[in-house]
């Protein structure tokens, strides 16, 4: 796909992979629509690029509706959607009070939210977004449109209190295909990505050591990923028509221990 002169619409994009991203598509020519909950940091990214901000709660339908009309009315329907919308957690399954020997288990509700957010947030934008797509008129090639989730390497070798976080970004991977099958025969393309460990405002309050640590723990390079690093790939997926339902991993090599 010729992603220039294209709209795209980024959700989680005022910081971090997406902010990443929404600036690369910005390069390339691609009219870009900022979805996310930071007001403040979305509208300056949005002022900086030439594109619009649109305050957007991926786990409410009617938020993403008045998401989706705004970016449309200000941009036109977009042919691309990179999802980076997302959070985690660190609960293990049970555990016993160090102190008192208690025996707690996960809180359900803060299990939901981060498969609310991560995995029905994603799959909420991009149903919307293909739904969309399909108004527009093939390219020459027959597509109307790619899509683009962020999964994580968790949803493969997730740590210990990663139960939600791994599960939610588990199903991202594991819709990925069904969800191509089913948008193959309108043109438009689905397939993910998997980030290890990046350099993303998650990570800006650690201390260095314990940066230094996560960064010796990836065989090569050393070092964290780069959020533009992750762009990359997001356009190459975006650029290449045959890349489709595909999951794939960005992370050095590195494949996560226990703990």
């Amino acid at each position: 796909m010729d992603i220039s002169k294209q709209v795209a619409v980024v959700t989680g994009g005022a910081s971090g992979l997406g902010e990443a991203t929404a600036r690369a598509l910005t390069a390339a020519g691609v009219k870009v629509a900022i979805f996310d909950l930071n007001e403040a940091k979305g509208a300056a990214l949005a002022r900086e690029i030439g594109g619009v901000f649109c305050k957007v709660n991926v786990t409410d339908e009617a938020s993403v509706d008045e998401g989706f009309a705004k970016a449309r009315a200000a941009l036109g329907q977009e042919r691309i959607l990179v999802n980076c919308a997302g959070t985690g957690n660190a609960i293990k399954t049970a555990s016993r009070d160090k102190n008192t020997g208690a025996i707690k288990h996960f809180p359900l509700d803060s299990f939901e939210a981060i498969i609310r957010i991560n995995l029905i947030g994603t799959f909420r934008c991009l149903a919307k977004s293909a739904a969309g797509m399909m108004t527009l008129a093939p390219l020459k090639d027959g597509e109307r449109g790619a899509i683009v989730n962020t999964a994580s390497v968790a949803a493969e070798d997730g740590q210990i209190g990663q139960a939600s976080y791994s599960a939610s970004k588990g199903g991202v991977v594991a819709m990925t295909l069904p969800v191509a099958r089913d948008l193959s025969s309108e043109g438009i393309r689905v397939n993910t990505i998997l980030p290890g460990i990046f350099d993303t405002p998650l990570l800006a309050a650690a201390p260095e050591n314990v940066k230094a640590a996560l960064s010796a723990s990836v065989p090569f390079p050393k070092r964290l990923g780069a959020p533009a690093e992750f762009a990359s790939l997001a356009l190459e997926l975006l650029r290449n028509s045959y890349f489709n339902g595909e999951s794939i991993r960005l992370d050095g090599a590195i494949r996560m221990a226990p703990r």
